[in-house]
């Protein structure tokens, strides 16, 4: 499917549109990408952080117009692939449900549960039939970059942590967010991870997640608000921006782990 022309060491980061426009992609010019999938989020761009080529994708879309149920997954990943990306960071607002956890905190999950329904998840529809390995579903070199560079640039950082998505655009019940906590034991929640970091692997990409918890769900002291969610994680743009111009030119040019394998799963 790829036509690589950006060449395969490109690096796609997908986040909210407010990180490009503090001025750390530099020579940004805007893309549009013909998918099997319809299109992708509007606003993508191409441009440089550190002398490294990146496209940058804002996953609700420019403007932030997109709910996370309407958001075309299977597109933006597949744009990304035809630019030449093999390698994804994904920067996300997620819900915090461990007492460890602040708001403000950044963590690096390693496992998902997928609580999502009626979303698209695999680009293999049939005729074919392919079951993708995803036991470890994030990568173990690109989270070691974002570790380092997300304490250089200040956050406080847990490596590690199982994420659970959920449909939204609502936010969890104070019984939902009981079940996640004490039956399911996630430590973080998401509308947006899934089907992302699958279809990511089923390319065979590297992906990882900044996730900066913007609340403590409804098991804190107050029900999640939306503005405060927007509020915290624009106090944070500075730190994220600083955590990719940091990071992304440290990401090795070859690619030493198992994400590529994803793209070659047998078909049974």
């Amino acid at each position: 499917m790829r036509s690589d022309p950006l060449g395969s060491r490109a690096i796609g980061v997908i986040g909210g549109s407010g990180l490009w426009r503090l001025g750390i992609l530099h020579d940004a010019e805007p893309q549009a990408v013909s998918t099997p999938y319809g299109p992708h989020s509007d606003g993508l761009v191409v441009g440089t952080i550190g002398g490294r080529t990146v496209a940058f994708l804002p996953r609700h879309g420019a403007g932030h117009r997109l709910p996370p149920h309407r958001i075309p997954y299977r597109a933006n990943l597949w744009a990304l692939g035809e630019l030449g990306v093999e390698r994804v960071v994904a920067v996300s607002a997620m819900g915090g449900l461990r007492p460890d956890y602040a708001v403000g905190d950044l963590v690096l999950p390693d496992q998902f549960l997928d609580w999502t329904r009626g979303r698209p998840t695999t680009f293999f529809d049939g005729p074919v039939v392919v079951h993708t390995s995803i036991a470890d579903p994030f990568c173990p070199e690109l989270q070691d970059v974002l570790a380092t560079a997300g304490e250089a640039a200040g956050f406080r950082v847990h490596r590690g942590g199982t994420c659970l998505t959920f449909e939204g655009p609502r936010f969890s019940t104070r019984a939902e967010s009981r079940v996640y906590r004490e039956v399911l034991g996630a430590d973080l929640l998401s509308m947006t991870l899934v089907p992302e970091v699958v279809l990511a692997r089923e390319l065979g990409m590297c992906y990882a997640t900044c996730a900066v918890i913007t609340d403590l769900d409804v098991w804190g002291q107050e029900p999640v608000q939306a503005d405060e969610v927007t509020r915290v994680m624009e106090s944070c743009r500075p730190r994220l921006a600083q955590l990719l111009t940091l990071a992304i030119p440290r990401i090795p040019e070859g690619r030493g782990c198992p994400c590529a394998q994803g793209g070659r799963a047998e078909a049974r």
